[in-house]
């Protein structure tokens, strides 16, 4: 169990520090305008995003950020049982962008949770995004690819 708990929260804290170092990046490197780093593909933006992963819900940010916590502290007491290590990666990212957020929204508003995050990547069609909403998206692929191989 300890080295469940280990691999998990230690992959989820270099997440969290991950994320909160780029998102700082972006709000002095890319405040004042967007740079194209793949013209159509790949750029790079400061946004506030008051709502859910790439850019849903846009008015939700105090229930997503409940629903944040309670995801995190389920997802923390599911490391307790016996579990495969791409499960317990999945979660350790899962923790890490949920907390990672969770810290914009803690802390960039006036009241409880009601601070919008950074967003700062622009890929394709996809809206824009941080390291954060990544690593959750990355933990489904994960769980996904882990459960067809397990079939």
């Amino acid at each position: 169990m300890t080295r469940r708990y280990a691999l998990a929260l230690g992959l989820s804290a270099a997440v969290v520090t991950a994320d909160l170092i780029t998102k700082r990046y972006a709000s002095i490197r890319f405040a004042d305008g967007s740079v194209d780093v793949i013209p159509g593909f790949l750029g790079f933006t400061f946004t506030e995003n008051p709502g859910a992963a790439f850019s849903l819900f846009p008015d939700g940010g105090q229930v997503i950020g409940v629903a944040a916590i309670i995801v995190t502290v389920i997802v923390f007491l599911a490391l307790r049982a016996p579990r495969a290590k791409p499960e317990v990666v999945a979660l350790g990212l899962v923790i890490g962008g949920a907390i990672g957020n969770l810290v914009d929204r803690a802390f960039r508003g006036d009241g409880f949770l009601d601070g919008p995050v950074i967003d700062w990547v622009l890929l394709w069609w996809i809206p824009t995004f941080n390291v954060a909403d990544a690593a959750v998206t990355c933990a489904v692929g994960l769980l996904l690819i882990h459960a067809w191989q397990t079939r």
